[in-house]
């Protein structure tokens, strides 16, 4: 149906004012993960056969047709992949719309719109407790996709600075776990902008939960500095819990109880254009230490439960330093990252790096390094990862 909007939005271009425009991106790119043997939740991979190494070239393209009143959007995904691990060899190939939609202007301040779109918010790098959808908001990860969740959607926008909007969340969008906790919820959000001031109201309600009440908001000081945070208060629709008594066994909760998720940061500018991110992270619906602690014991004993319940994050407290060059460079563009956990003392350093051969043609590398042993967070899985590849802008 959308490309049929689209082709007839093409061949009508004359007629009725459209005007159409496409781009794109081919990936090809490959992967390899050393995977810890001395794994305390996937013990030489005999749970969850992680791919030791993958192949994968993946087509992203973005198309757009709009006239005066209709603006019509896709973004499409077109992959293939080969993965492998000591168990052997598998292929998966897919094909879908990572986001998508229809937006119609329904008079001077209101707009329509229908289809997939990508619910993220906030300035928070590490993590984004705003979101109700997306708390890992994949910005750890620059070459992650996020998909969109498919919703109505009735804007209100009276003047430049202020938005509001209500949206019905049809269904979370493509590969979506089951059972589809989100489907048949609603969203309402209210956003303020100003010179320096920029904030944003959240209130979601899902059928089978407690609702979702979230804030976000960054304050420009100056030409360098940026102060930013987020705020949400949730309830999950399941939730591993852990006694600090190892004895104990482990609790399936569902829903959780409600907590609160809290993140603060800074960003500064040099005049190089180069900037530094530095965030502090609590979520309530982490683990203590202790619980952490717990958590890993009775892993020895109980397989396959606390790897297929894992939390969003072990723990409840951490740090997140960015330092990356200037991001409006055509030469290139780097980003260094290091994430310490408060809770368990385990740290992450990542790195990324991306340069332009000509306009069209860059490669790229993607590396991460746990710094920490097989009872901590970022090394329960494995001991580091490498990803290199190029890409090709088109047209």
């Amino acid at each position: 149906m959308l490309l049929f909007a689209f082709a007839v939005g093409s061949a009508s271009a004359d007629e009725s004012d459209w005007k159409t425009s496409w781009d794109g991106t081919l990936y090809g790119y490959a992967s390899s993960m050393v995977l810890r043997n001395d794994s305390v939740l996937n013990p030489y991979n005999q749970i969850a056969r992680q791919p030791q190494r993958s192949d994968v070239a993946e087509l992203r393209l973005n198309l757009k047709a709009e006239n005066e009143t209709v603006r019509v959007t896709a973004r499409t995904i077109s992959s293939t992949r080969e993965m492998y691990n000591a168990f052997g060899s598998q292929s998966r190939s897919e094909g879908y719309s990572s986001q998508w939609q229809v937006r119609v202007r329904a008079a001077e301040s209101w707009n329509v719109a229908a289809g997939r779109d990508v619910l993220n918010w906030g300035a928070g790098q590490f993590r984004s407790p705003s979101s109700p959808f997306y708390f890992d908001n994949g910005r750890t990860d620059p070459m992650r996709e996020l998909v969109g969740m498919d919703v109505m959607k009735v804007s209100w926008t009276p003047d430049m600075q202020s938005t509001t909007t209500v949206a019905r969340i049809v269904r979370s969008g493509y590969g979506a776990t089951q059972p589809d906790v989100w489907r048949d919820s609603w969203l309402a959000k209210f956003d303020q902008r100003e010179d320096a001031l920029a904030y944003g109201l959240v209130v979601a309600k899902a059928p089978h939960f407690g609702a979702f009440y979230g804030a976000h908001g960054q304050y420009t000081l100056n030409d360098e500095w940026m102060l930013y945070g987020e705020f949400g208060s949730s309830v999950l629709p399941v939730v591993l819990l852990s006694s600090a008594d190892a004895a104990q066994p482990y609790v399936v909760q569902s829903p959780s109880p409600r907590s609160n998720a809290a993140l603060l940061g800074s960003s500064y500018t040099l005049e190089s254009g180069q900037s530094l991110m530095l965030e502090y992270l609590h979520d309530g619906h982490g683990y203590t230490a202790e619980e952490e602690r717990a958590y890993f014991q009775r892993a020895t004993i109980q397989f396959g439960l606390p790897l297929r319940l894992l939390p969003r994050l072990l723990g409840r407290d951490y740090m997140h330093l960015v330092w990356q060059s200037n991001m409006m460079s055509q030469d290139g563009y780097w980003r260094l990252m290091f994430t310490h956990n408060l809770t368990d003392n385990g740290n992450e350093l990542s790195s990324y790096g991306e340069k332009a051969v000509n306009p069209h043609l860059s490669i790229y590398a993607l590396a991460v390094l746990p710094v920490a042993n097989a009872r901590q967070e970022s090394s329960t899985l494995y001991t580091r990862s490498v990803t290199v590849g190029i890409k090709i802008a088109l047209p």
